[in-house]
């Protein structure tokens, strides 16, 4: 059997340098704690607790009725991209062609498709923090390097003109952000965007990645992109997708919508890779975009309900400081006051991947620590789980938290 130093060896320094995923490794963990008989809830996976909504499952199952079984065109069906278009239009006042539009196997596709086809060696991509977990592992695999703006709960971790621009650099090519964020639930303002716009004006050669993901979880009025401002619309790159509106995580069905070069990029990098993704599920993503938001529109009220609850809950817990998000599913509560502090065994909660370990085999409860977000004072919480869950799983870390000394 070969030694770990061996198999290093034997690696490419590309998979080597890579990180895996806090996220997808704390809910492994969890898991595995479960499958030993313990009773753990997990706060840790960025998935909606709903089931897909029954209209976009008969669509697949008529899809697979009419036989679409074959390979789909590399950048999706013409007509899941007219309906992509369609939604930009009716949703987001945004006009595009769907040569504009590739559809990929999710939305953590078409991220990586784009740094792919936009970064050189040594290109600079400017990443605000908090910031998912992906963002800076995917802009180490093109080689390139990461500029992290930080930001803090006292702003709600929202960055401003002047810390954009003090991070631009003649090696600046893409600035990525995600409104609304994932791990704060931070929703950038139609202003606030405008005064970043007026930053990218000055500088032709940077391009924008905004990641629009949670758009339909807002608790702030309507979504506000970045591509709505005409002098920089075409150097901005929408991703976007249906896992977290339609609760439609398993399907991986994402998209990109961009300028016509960018796209035909993306197209030809993915027919050297995946190709088009799952015929059944562009089929059922028609249905979905083509049948409102009703579901979207129930499952956000569970949300903002949730949000609440949580929100009332933390704020009993001694230490931890928060603030309310205005978006998506998570808390990325501040929990430095607990480090230093020792468990009953006398190990020190040394940072906040220590204190999420301390919460999963203590409390039961699985987090995720805010290092592998880009900010370590803080723990990121997803509320997609039952009022009962979340009741219990807060109970839990109160307590946990209460015994370090």
């Amino acid at each position: 059997m070969l030694s770990h130093k061996s198999i290093m060896s034997i690696l490419s320094d590309r998979i080597n340098n890579l990180s895996e995923s806090a996220t997808l490794k704390m809910t492994k963990l969890g898991r595995e704690l479960a499958a030993k008989g313990v009773n753990v809830i997990s706060l840790s996976v960025g998935e909606p607790d709903f089931n897909t909504p029954d209209h976009v499952k008969e669509a697949a199952k008529k899809a697979l009725d009419e036989n679409y079984t074959r390979y789909s065109p590399v950048p999706g069906y013409p007509d899941l991209r007219q309906a992509i278009v369609n939604k930009l239009k009716t949703e987001n006042n945004l006009d595009y062609d769907i040569s504009q539009i590739v559809v990929s196997t999710g939305a953590k596709q078409s991220l990586s498709n784009v740094i792919l086809t936009l970064i050189n060696p040594g290109d600079e991509v400017i990443i605000p923090t908090p910031y998912w977990v992906s963002y800076s592992e995917m802009v180490t695999l093109a080689e390139g390097k990461s500029v992290f703006i930080n930001t803090s709960i006292e702003s709600d971790f929202k960055i401003t003109p002047e810390q954009l621009e003090a991070a631009i650099t003649p090696k600046s090519k893409l600035f990525m952000f995600s409104s609304p964020n994932n791990p704060t639930g931070t929703v950038y303002s139609k202003d606030e965007l405008a005064a970043l716009a007026k930053v990218f004006e000055k500088y032709p050669n940077i391009y924008i990645l905004s990641d629009e993901i949670y758009e339909h979880i807002n608790f702030v009025d309507k979504h506000e992109s970045i591509a709505q401002f005409p002098s920089i619309k075409d150097r901005v790159i929408i991703v976007n997708g249906f896992s977290k509106a339609f609760a439609m995580t398993g399907w991986r069905l994402g998209y990109i919508a961009a300028n016509k070069e960018i796209a035909a990029a993306n197209d030809k990098l993915q027919g050297q890779t995946t190709s088009g993704t799952c015929s059944i599920a562009q089929r059922a993503g028609i249905v979905a975009y083509e049948q409102g938001l009703d579901t979207v529109n129930e499952m956000k009220k569970a949300f903002e309900r949730r949000r609440q609850l949580v929100y009332d809950l933390l704020k009993e817990i001694p230490g931890v400081k928060t603030n309310l998000p205005e978006g998506a599913f998570y808390f990325f509560p501040e929990i430095s006051s607990f480090f230093g502090k020792k468990d009953a065994e006398g190990n020190v909660i040394k940072n906040s991947s220590d204190l999420a370990l301390y919460l999963l085999n203590v409390g039961h409860v699985a987090t995720v620590g805010g290092d592998s977000f880009g900010n370590d004072n803080y723990i990121r919480l997803s509320y997609a789980a039952s009022d009962e869950s979340l009741v219990e799983a807060l109970r839990r870390i109160k307590e946990a938290l209460g015994k370090l000394s």
